[in-house]
């Protein structure tokens, strides 16, 4: 049985993430709530405490508004817990140049280990030419790019995070781009399981589903194919580490397939 549980996608909040408007249709289903300060990070480490989680990769997250977590606090946080947090890079997609920059800082001098964009955020595809600098960035720095895929929870249009033509289409224009595809992809599962199979370089990780909510043909994917690229998130804080991982023993996983599910795929993939 793996010892190791690593999770991919998760944000320590500040008040200005959890408290945003686009939020509200989360916190309804999840029961969340609007908080009046920045919790500690501490309150992030007992959460992964309570669900055996060891590492997590914190999100910057930046959006046309400005930033809602910003690079300077996801240091800040691993800084804190350098053995519990790694750092995942956000930018402003409208300035190309700047982004970069940005991106290198943050992997080359404070050691993040991926750039992530959401985005439903910025309500442009992920083929739309400001993404493009800055997959040739992490192709050279060596990282993955982090996206999200399947429809959109809070309110915004869910056309962004189709698998197909998408991530298909980025896949084949930068075939040694690492793309992690968070949210599973559902309703379009199928699709990015196809697209996962067909691009050497595109995973899937759950984050947003409780292992009782994973599509069917996840878990056969999961299942029967000896090499899986599927790792695991929670989308913590909008689900905690410990609903995310009850029930795994109901998926019936291989203990090489939840080996790789769990921190293989992940360890090997962000470099851990």
């Amino acid at each position: 049985m793996n010892n190791e549980i690593i999770d991919v996608w998760m944000q320590h909040p500040t008040a200005r993430f959890i408290n945003n408007p686009i939020f509200e249709s989360l916190r309804r289903w999840t029961g969340g709530k609007t908080v009046e300060e920045t919790p500690p990070a501490q309150l992030s480490i007992d959460i992964m405490n309570q669900g055996k989680v060891n590492r997590g990769l914190l999100s910057a997250w930046y959006a046309p508004h400005g930033d809602m977590i910003s690079n300077q606090e996801v240091k800040q946080w691993v800084d804190q817990y350098p053995d519990r947090f790694v750092g995942v890079a956000g930018v402003d997609l409208r300035n190309p140049v700047a982004a970069v920059n940005e991106l290198r800082r943050c992997v080359n001098e404070w050691g993040f280990k991926a750039l992530r964009i959401v985005q439903w955020l910025w309500e442009l595809p992920p083929t739309h030419p400001y993404y493009y600098p800055l997959y040739t960035a992490c192709v050279e720095l060596d990282i993955p790019v982090c996206l999200q895929v399947g429809h959109t929870g809070p309110l915004r249009p869910s056309e962004t995070g189709r698998p197909i033509p998408y991530i298909d289409q980025i896949a084949l224009d930068f075939p040694d781009l690492k793309i992690v595809c968070g949210h599973i992809g559902y309703p379009w599962t199928e699709e990015m399981i196809a697209v996962t199979r067909k691009h050497l370089n595109v995973y899937i990780d759950t984050s947003a589903y409780t292992v009782n909510r994973f599509p069917d043909e996840l878990v056969r994917y999961m299942q029967k194919t000896e090499n899986h690229k599927v790792m695991f998130g929670t989308n913590y804080p909008m689900l905690t580490h410990e609903q995310c991982l009850k029930h795994l023993d109901t998926l019936e996983l291989s203990e090489k397939a939840q080996t790789l599910f769990l921190s293989g795929n992940a360890t090997k993939l962000f470099k851990l």
